[in-house]
């Protein structure tokens, strides 16, 4: 491997740890400043957080092999993705940024939940809490994943380390690296280096598929399309072969925003309201170039790699062959530094999502109550550590999929909280009970959805993605519940 990727890598894990160790100085002193920044986040860098920390490996591994591997109608979960951000920042965002505020300035999703909805706030906090360490831990693992990825397609034979496999040693290099500036500097550290990876990010796809299109063996928009109708027309159709069940399946993705906490708790972050709107214009802005860059990457890559002859054994890997392949090592190793700042963006968020519902709601809430808030600030890194842990076993098998475990996680979130946190912010009549049934619900409506392989094949046909029936499974919940169960006292708390 040239010296030259190395001197990038090294430069860009320097520049993660070094914001790590400004952020410790700057906000852990409180639970408050680990685990929400002190609501101090511009506007610019709760956007590209948000952006950063939801897009993650699968924006340069996942979304790009599918793609290459099936042609256009992949691209529609995209197009879900970019109109459910959309809906996400102006009907969430506002409303989640004030009412966390209102109701007990809450810092974590759980926190709010059990303040808005009183009389259930021992089951809420708990109930939540659970579903976001259990599907946090394979979302993470999905990030490690795409790590182990990397190093075992970039890497090959480079490391002998006591016998492990590129593969592990890319995922013990990626949670190392993460787990050092999460556990240092928090949230804002975490806030900070998922600006500075969106940066990387969008550059990256920005300069990749200009690359795969117009350098050396690329031959332009004409020449790709010509060899993509060559190799089977299908593959530039945005519908040729896509049943409803699939589009469906695949736009309805976007649901799933409503729901994702490491995403919307940077809504709560957010300096003041006003500058909600701000942020929302930056995040949709870049999220479109990401989304653009990612499709014509594995589109074109596709074109690219029969033109030149490559042999992809894997999809997943077309942006590493490519980044190897066509630049300069200093470039070589920018390029590879987008990918870990894709992958370790979201699982530092995800790691401390997970550390902060289990240090607020269940170490505060059940073993020390009188924890203060350096005591909290310490088991709080502890928590990072350990749920690390977990999802690096669960990533242990290299035969994993990124997309198909983010795909799966991502369904889990959005159908457990996706219905409640709208209802909640929305429609007054919600209430504790209801919100316990749709959470729970929703998240069994996935699990078993999977579980019996529905999500593969339903009924002869194609399969359903588990967010259709789990989000509507648990909307449904929450109204009937929140109908029949209605508790005036609740009601008059939050009317007041």
């Amino acid at each position: 491997m040239a010296i030259g990727v190395w001197i990038s890598l090294f430069v860009y894990f320097a520049l993660m740890v070094a914001i790590g160790i400004y952020a410790m100085r700057k906000a852990t002193s409180s639970s408050e400043d680990y685990m929400l920044g002190g609501r101090s986040l511009s506007p610019k860098v709760a956007a590209l957080s948000a952006g950063a920390s939801d897009m993650s490996g699968w924006l340069l591994l996942g979304l790009p092999g599918a793609l290459f591997a099936s042609g256009l109608g992949s691209a529609w979960i995209g197009i879900g993705l970019l109109v459910g951000a959309f809906f996400n920042w102006t009907l969430v965002a506002p409303r989640l940024r004030e009412q966390t505020v209102h109701y007990g300035n809450a810092i974590t999703i759980p926190s709010f939940l059990a303040n808005r909805f009183p009389t259930q706030a021992m089951s809420l906090r708990t109930v939540s809490a659970i579903v976001i360490v259990i599907f946090f831990a394979v979302y993470t693992a999905s990030g490690l994943v795409a790590g182990g990825k990397l190093f075992e397609s970039a890497f090959s034979g480079i490391f002998n380390f006591g016998g492990l496999s590129d593969y592990a040693v890319g995922i013990v290099i990626t949670l190392g690296v993460v787990l050092a500036y999460t556990v240092v500097g928090g949230f804002l550290a975490v806030s900070m280096t998922d600006f500075v990876q969106g940066c990387i990010m969008m550059l990256a796809l920005v300069i990749m598929p200009a690359v795969v299109l117009f350098g050396e063996g690329g031959g332009g928009f004409a020449q790709a399309s010509q060899t993509l109708n060559e190799v089977d027309p299908t593959l530039l159709s945005w519908t040729n072969g896509l049943t409803f069940i699939g589009w469906l399946s695949a736009v309805t993705w976007g649901l799933g925003y409503f729901g994702q906490p490491h995403i919307i708790v940077r809504f709560m972050a957010i300096r003041t309201l006003k500058e909600v709107p701000v942020a929302r214009n930056i995040g949709m802005g870049w999220m479109a170039i990401s989304l653009i860059g990612a499709v014509s990457l594995g589109i074109f890559g596709r074109a690219y790699a029969v033109r030149n002859g490559l042999n992809i054994e894997d999809p997943e890997t077309i942006f590493i062959v490519l980044s190897n392949l066509l630049f300069h090592p200093l470039i070589t190793g920018f390029l590879y530094a987008a990918l870990l700042a894709a992958i370790m963006s979201t699982i530092s968020s995800q790691l401390l999502v997970s550390s902060s519902s289990l240090t607020e709601d269940f170490y505060r809430l059940f073993l020390r109550k009188e924890a203060s808030d350096r005591e909290c600030v310490n088991v709080g890194r502890i928590c990072v550590v350990l749920v690390g842990l977990v999802a690096a076993v669960i990533a242990s098998d290299p035969n994993s999929q990124v997309l198909g475990l983010v795909s799966n996680a991502w369904a889990g979130f959005g159908s457990a909280f996706g219905p409640l946190i709208i209802l909640s912010l929305m429609w007054q009549r919600t209430n504790g009970a209801g919100a316990i049934a749709g959470m729970v619900v929703g998240a069994l409506t996935v699990i078993i959805w999977i579980s019996l392989g529905w999500n593969g094949s339903f009924m002869g046909g194609p399969g359903v993605y588990e967010i259709i029936p789990g989000f509507i499974a648990s909307m449904i919940a929450i109204l009937v519940v929140s109908s029949v169960t209605a508790d005036a006292g609740e009601y008059q708390h939050i009317t007041r």
